[in-house]
């Protein structure tokens, strides 16, 4: 068995997940105007010059602690009612092409997200992918976040979580795909035979060079409604995706952390 992974954002779709979402988590009160103004300017530096690890680990704990007590239940109503509009126009039509190719050899397919499971989740079923990996919040008896990680699906962890799926389907990673654009993702990448950078930063560009992987650019963002071979997507996420309850998690923080 062989696998293709997909880093989410920047890598398979075109934006941030704050940037996405920052409408609809404003509009619910869950960030206020000066949140969202100081998280787009970090996304923009963090794009131009990238973020030391330290940075990472003191916005990733920030993020956590405006969650803390945020409520499961409406977030997941929330996700439901905004995924289709706001995740649609924003899908690189080359990563569509690429998840079919794939899906077409017979490889399985996987969304791997340092982003909250409960977003990323729904958005693997809107894709139609085969699994997701992504960070695991703790949630308390009353269904509200602890400001606490369970698991955080970032850098080596990324290939930690993947080792359980190699054993459980018998992958063969030497002849498996990785895309992604951050240096974070090194490891990632590294872990397979076929690594991807993809529209990819400063470091892993200059590392992706020095080791010869294939490098890509990703341009086309496209509307999936627009695309006639993908309707049953969309239905399948809008009918079943009651994964979807920590979108406001992305859009508070983890997304811009994850996103330099």
């Amino acid at each position: 068995m062989e696998a293709a992974f997909f880093d989410l954002d920047k890598t398979v779709i075109a934006k941030a997940t704050l940037v996405a979402y920052s409408q609809p988590l404003r509009q619910e009160g869950y960030i206020s105007h000066w949140l969202m103004a100081r998280a787009l300017w970090a996304h923009l530096v963090f794009n131009r010059i990238g973020a030391s690890e330290e940075r990472l680990r003191r916005y990733r704990e920030q993020a956590l602690r405006i969650a803390k007590g945020w409520d499961q239940v409406r977030l997941s109503e929330l996700v439901r009612e905004t995924i289709a509009d706001i995740i649609d126009p924003l899908v690189y039509d080359e990563a569509l092409e690429l998840i079919d190719s794939h899906r077409d050899a017979g490889r399985r397919v996987y969304l791997v997200s340092a982003s909250p499971l409960e977003i990323v989740a729904p958005l693997g079923a809107y894709l139609g992918v085969d699994d997701v990996i992504a960070t695991r919040a703790q949630i308390d008896e009353h269904l509200r976040y602890t400001g606490e990680v369970e698991f955080y699906a970032y850098g080596a962890n990324k290939v930690v979580a993947i080792e359980a799926e190699v054993a459980q389907h018998g992958i063969d990673m030497e002849r498996s795909y990785a895309y992604s654009d951050s240096h974070t993702d090194v490891p990632l990448l590294a872990a397979v035979g076929h690594p991807v950078a993809v529209n990819p930063d400063r470091e892993l560009l200059r590392i992706a060079t020095a080791r010869g992987w294939e490098i890509r650019r990703f341009e086309r963002p496209v509307a999936m409604r627009s695309r006639l071979a993908l309707p049953s997507r969309r239905t399948a996420v809008i009918s079943g995706g009651t994964a979807a309850a920590m979108a406001a998690l992305a859009g508070a923080g983890w997304a811009w952390a994850r996103n330099r």
